[in-house]
């Protein structure tokens, strides 16, 4: 299952993921993991929450994101939630792809029971009509 939560840039969509992950690791019997594009907001998330800084990954394409993802997810079976901000920049996504992407991004979900909740700065009509219900915030 994925869960966007989308907006246009600087409308408090990275606020709304920390909190989310900070609330999740208290609740969540299963390991929880923040993807983002810098360690910048290391100390706002819950030392329980594993922080993946993607700088340090030499990704250049959206294939190449999702296959670090799934080495990510092959390699902890204990990951229950994944939020991953800045999503365009993580991904190497364009927005011609983004919704491509995205629905990879579900096929992956479903794969390994993991959940996603994933920040798009985008406006609601970027969304396509099959991923539009997924919206769950829009800022």
């Amino acid at each position: 299952m994925i869960r966007l939560v989308i907006g246009g840039k600087g409308k408090g969509k990275t606020k709304i993921l920390l909190d989310q992950a900070n609330e999740a690791v208290k609740i969540s019997n299963g390991n929880i993991v923040f993807v983002d594009k810098s360690s910048k907001h290391m100390y706002e998330l819950n030392n329980k929450v594993r922080l993946i800084d993607t700088s340090n990954l030499p990704l250049k394409n959206a294939d190449q994101f999702l296959g670090a993802l799934c080495g990510i997810l092959s390699q902890d079976h204990d990951i229950e939630k994944v939020y991953l901000d800045n999503f365009q920049k993580i991904s190497k996504t364009e927005e011609s792809g983004l919704n491509e992407c995205l629905e990879e991004c579900k096929s992956i979900s479903e794969l390994f029971n993991v959940e996603f909740v994933i920040g798009v700065s985008v406006d609601k009509d970027a969304i396509c009509e099959r991923l539009q219900p997924m919206i769950t915030i829009e800022c």
